[in-house]
């Protein structure tokens, strides 16, 4: 049996909160405080009956802050903690900066290449009905230089309308290839988003596209990271990225920093999920077939299907444990050494629930062997909890659309279109 190595180490109420997109900022959060018939029949009590119910509804007022405070709390003791993980294993950091690139002719397929209905799906998104849309669009293609090593260099595609009035912001939504893709496959979407008044943005994650050297690349970093706990190329490193992403467009003079939002299909799904668990300032979030349970799979047995879409990790991984087929030990072992605490203290029902009051959009099959629906009642019932205690239960959806696997959709490219034109307001 092979010894593996130790891994390195916020009438309307504003209340003020300490709510930071990494744990340090303030944010201000709108909370409708319940209506109430008390003073309106205030007249007909007695002093002493004024008194009392005053004192009741001050004591229930009390008690529903205290419950949004607990809630704030545990919201920002997870995303320190997060945020702790995502660090323990980074490079040297770099002085961010802007390295300017050239457009990717021929990117690098990890598998096949898009097929035409994958392409016409993302064709579907709705488009301003603009003439000669192309010769209106604007590219930018840079890398954001964020840390040492060859992963440290983040290649970002950016697409926007050229406009005569350079003063004002807009919204930017960053949109996040899935697994063995790379920016350039979300291309259709960019467009889309671009016409209708967004700054569109797409990045290569970890080991993906321009970050990727041959086919295996993404598979080899897996596997790696599990022999020797180095690295985590599953899911954190890509969030990390995310982060300085951030970072460069909050302080980019054409886009509104309380108007950014994110999304993914997939893998990028749950970037976006991650993402915006790790910085508040991803405002509105629309992970598509991508939130799931890891915990709950692992102990329902229904971790199959996610294994399979990465095999040869967890194959490795039964070799090196000396077992004779992958069981749940195995797939536990995995997550445990390659993302600490996603099917634990991070997993979807404690990290859903830390993106409220933002904006937030599930989107999954019904059928997904990757993201059993079962897995999420408790994630969803825990999220809506904390966002009827915020008094914004509209600003969370789940929806699983009948009959569909793990594969993107026109009604969901349709459904995250209108959620981000709804609270982006572009």
């Amino acid at each position: 049996m092979m010894k593996v190595a130790p891994a390195r180490s916020l009438p309307t109420r504003h209340v003020r909160i300490l709510l930071s997109h990494t744990c340090l900022q303030h944010l201000i959060i709108s909370i409708q405080l319940p209506k109430s018939g008390i003073y309106k029949r205030e007249t007909h009590f007695t002093k002493g009956s004024r008194t009392i119910a005053q004192t009741h509804s001050h004591t229930k007022s009390q008690t529903k802050m205290a419950e949004k405070e607990a809630i704030v709390e545990a919201q920002s003791k997870l995303r320190c903690k997060f945020l702790q993980v995502l660090r323990s294993r980074r490079e040297d950091e770099v002085p961010l900066t802007v390295e300017p690139a050239k457009p990717v002719a021929n990117p690098l397929h990890q598998n096949s290449p898009p097929t035409k209905e994958e392409i016409e799906i993302m064709e579907s998104c709705p488009k301003a009905d603009t003439e000669n849309l192309e010769e209106l669009l604007q590219e930018e293609n840079f890398y954001l230089n964020i840390e040492e090593g060859k992963q440290g260099r983040l290649p970002v595609l950016m697409l926007k309308l050229k406009e005569s009035d350079k003063q004002r912001k807009r919204p930017a939504v960053v949109i996040l290839h899935s697994t063995n893709k790379y920016k350039e496959f979300v291309r259709p979407l960019l467009k889309a988003y671009a016409s209708r008044g967004y700054i569109a943005i797409s990045v290569d994650s970890r080991y993906h596209g321009e970050r990727a050297t041959c086919t295996t690349t993404y598979r080899d970093a897996l596997v790696d990271a599990w022999k020797t706990g180095q690295k985590m190329p599953f899911i954190y490193d890509t969030v990390w990225d995310l982060i300085k992403l951030a970072d460069y467009l909050t302080q980019r003079e054409d886009i509104d920093p309380s108007r950014i939002g994110i999304t993914g299909i997939s893998l990028g799904g749950m970037h976006a999920w991650f993402a915006a668990v790790a910085d508040t300032r991803y405002a509105v979030v629309v992970p598509l077939i991508g939130v799931q349970g890891f915990r709950w799979a692992i102990d329902n047995d229904k971790w199959k299907g996610r294994v399979d879409s990465i095999k040869p990790l967890f194959e490795t991984a039964r070799d090196d444990l000396g077992k004779d087929v992958i069981d749940k030990e195995v797939v536990e072992k995995v997550w445990d050494r390659i993302a600490p605490g996603l099917a634990s203290e991070f997993d979807s029902p404690y990290s859903t629930l830390a993106i409220a009051p933002r904006p937030l959009l599930i989107l999954n099959g019904a059928e997904d062997p990757r993201c059993p629906v079962a897995g999420l009642e408790v994630p969803i019932s825990k999220a809506s909890q904390a966002y009827e205690e915020f008094q914004c239960l509209d600003n969370l959806k789940f929806i699983t659309e009948a009959g569909v696997g793990h594969q993107l959709t026109r009604f969901q490219v349709k459904e995250s279109s209108d959620w981000f034109d709804r609270f982006l307001n572009p």
